[in-house]
């Protein structure tokens, strides 16, 4: 499209980043004049347009316009000339190259400049023959815009003289002065209007005062980078971006993981420049690995990382000062529920230890759940069907939510076993108050879950969920383990995070596929399983969140993990009273089965609460078949079937018939 002025000359127009790019762009327009035949606007009728244009202001007057507002005022192009150490030819270069961005019709010109059907762009050769002299000027001005970023090449395999050159269009967009949010897929933009003040952030009063000395750190040059740690969601751009505001800037998100090549970062420093920004590089190192932070050039200020709590910074963040953000504490976490229209923000504290970012995701969507219930209040129901909507898309990629249960009621153990779930449900739901010196540094809980299979130990951690308020999600091995080494550690790195952020029960179901003893290493394959198994013992010592294992194979689990586990819990078979129970609890309401069978069952027949449940689902079974009730006949068919799969015989007695 043409960037014709109008009636007005591009010299009357007042100072701004779009008035500035004209002036420029007719520059450039200029140079391409000076090279064509005289007969060119003959040839090329919609160059009339811009001689006219030119003509009526002069030449002279658009590249003098064009240096007094780059002394005078504080634009784009100004910057980036200053920053990237421009002059006035390679401006001119910059502009040249990118005629075809904004008005197609140029190629044409360039098509006929260089005689070669389909070369529709300027070519290295073209440019640096025009101003390049005895003393080659224009290709040690090429040299430099390549090196910034600020041109590419788009056949890198031609001869030097034949490489096409263009301007990365969301360069290009920046020199015009536009400021879209998104500039790429990987990238995105908040001008400082949009930022969070850091007198507005809420965060501990120690975090506080680190944060508010960074930017006249920052300012003074006394620190070049500045490493934002923690968990995902958990308010570390909201920082970054109250550090850039405070120094004036915006902010320029880089998602170091969808970048597409690594080309596309030497356009991140000129952009940066551009958009009076300040970058914040988002990586996430698995452990034991290192993100590499390139330079950013031409760029002068500070870089900001957002990195998780695991793995290493390298690059130009390598020597940056580290500000480590946790999961807020109650009080802060009450002020994120009231920030979203909670009237009872602490009571919600108190039952979720969430990040601040998901707090503020699942406060609208809880409020939406208690207005589809006709509830003008929100309750904890709507809050964990809120947060189950969250946790859904995050955590079921390597594992998978368990149904809810009733609670305590569905499940049938000793008194002895009952009584430490019970302190197990009272730890969970006091480990912030617990004093530091009892508890150590963190505020997880793991458990340990251990006894013959069939006796409840699933069940006892979807009814701790229950008790919590909280989802239970079962760590899925298949989608965990992997052949591929070091894979393993990053999905565990991946699913402990989570767990951590959305505040649920984690569930290794048989945890002694993963908890196994170290060996002597005799061949590598031992040595690599005695990394996982280390690497989990280092991780469930940080764990901040609830974790349930289970195990009917104690003596396979190493010792080491026993010591770290808060509780450990033994489920054994179940006798006679607790059987009678679990066959109450099984049996459907309807059901005709006598007090006998009920008595013979509970005494003779020594079954575990799988088995029973079992038993019980194939005697329902039977009578939906028959359209009866659940009675004597079908439950001795059922018990006499579970025994047959247990290869054992059953010591119920010959019924009649």
């Amino acid at each position: 499209m043409t960037v014709v002025a109008g009636a007005d000359s591009v010299t009357s127009l007042p100072p701004s980043p779009r008035n500035h790019f004209r002036l420029r762009f007719y520059g450039a327009v200029d140079a391409l004049r000076a090279e064509v035949a005289e007969g060119a606007a003959d040839a090329f009728p919609f160059l009339r347009g811009y001689f006219a244009e030119l003509d009526a202001a002069g030449a002279e007057g658009v590249r003098d316009a064009a240096a007094d507002w780059e002394a005078a005022a504080r634009l784009p192009i100004g910057r980036l000339r200053d920053v990237a150490a421009l002059d006035d030819d390679a401006l001119t270069l910059l502009f040249v190259a990118g005629l075809v961005e904004e008005d197609a019709r140029f190629g044409v010109v360039f098509e006929l400049l260089h005689g070669i059907p389909g070369c529709r762009r300027p070519t290295f050769g073209l440019l640096a023959a025009w101003l390049g002299g005895e003393n080659g000027g224009a290709r040690a001005a090429l040299r430099r815009l390549l090196d910034a970023g600020l041109l590419r090449v788009r056949n890198a395999d031609a001869p030097r003289a034949e490489q096409e050159l263009e301007v990365a269009p969301l360069i290009w967009d920046a020199l015009r002065g536009e400021v879209p949010e998104r500039p790429a897929p990987w990238l995105r933009f908040r001008p400082q209007e949009r930022l969070t003040p850091i007198a507005e952030l809420i965060l501990p009063p120690e975090v506080r005062c680190t944060v508010e000395s960074l930017p006249a750190l920052l300012a003074a040059g006394a620190a070049r980078a500045v490493v934002v740690r923690g968990p995902r969601s958990g308010g570390r751009r909201t920082v970054a971006g109250a550090v850039a505001a405070e120094l004036g800037c915006g902010l320029l998100e880089i998602d170091a993981a969808a970048t597409p090549v690594a080309a596309s970062w030497s356009s991140v420093g000129p952009l940066t420049t551009l958009l009076d920004a300040v970058p914040v590089v988002v990586v996430d190192p698995a452990p034991g690995e290192a993100a590499a932070i390139p330079e950013l050039g031409p760029y002068t200020g500070p870089v900001l990382v957002v990195a998780g709590r695991h793995g290493g910074i390298a690059g130009a963040a390598a020597d940056g000062v580290t500000v480590v953000l946790g999961v807020p504490g109650a009080d802060e976490r009450a002020a994120h529920w009231a920030a979203t229209g909670a009237r009872d923000g602490a009571a919600l504290a108190e039952q979720r230890r969430m990040t601040g970012g998901n707090i503020r995701r699942v406060g609208p969507i809880a409020h939406a759940e208690a207005a589809l219930a006709g509830r003008a209040e929100t309750a904890p129901e709507d809050v964990r069907r809120a947060s189950s909507s969250l946790s859904a898309s995050e955590l079921e990629t390597l594992a998978h939510r368990l149904p809810q249960v009733d609670g305590w009621a569905e499940l049938a153990v000793s008194e002895e076993t009952a009584g430490e779930l019970a302190l197990l449900a009272a730890r969970c739901r006091n480990r912030e108050r617990l004093p530091i010196r009892l508890r150590g540094d963190g505020v997880g809980v793991r458990a340990l879950f251990t006894g013959p299979s069939g006796t409840g130990k699933t069940l006892a951690a979807r009814a701790l969920g229950a008790d919590l308020g909280l989802d239970v999600y079962r760590l899925d091995l298949a989608a965990v383990v992997n052949k591929y080494l070091g894979e393993t550690e990053k999905n565990l790195a991946a699913v402990f995070a989570r767990a951590e952020e959305l505040d649920v029960v984690l569930l290794l179901d048989e945890g002694d596929a993963l908890l196994t003893r170290r060996t002597d290493v005799h061949t590598s394959n031992d040595r690599y399983a005695n990394l996982e198994t280390n690497y989990l013992l280092q991780r469930l010592e940080t764990f901040e969140g609830i974790l349930v294992v289970t195990t009917n194979a104690g003596d396979r689990i190493d010792r080491a993990f026993q010591r770290r586990m808060d509780v450990v819990i033994e489920f054994r078979r179940p006798d006679a009273a607790e059987r009678l129970d679990i066959w109450t609890l099984h049996l459907p309401p309807d059901n005709v089965v006598s007090a006998s069978l009920l008595h013979d069952l509970a005494v003779r027949c020594d079954l575990t609460g799988g088995a029973i449940r079992n038993a019980a689902l194939h005697a329902a079974l039977l009578a939906l078949e028959a359209v009866v009730a659940v009675g004597d006949n079908e439950i001795d068919a059922a018990v006499r079937r579970e025994y047959r799969k247990l290869g054992a015989v059953c010591p119920l007695r010959q019924r009649p018939g």
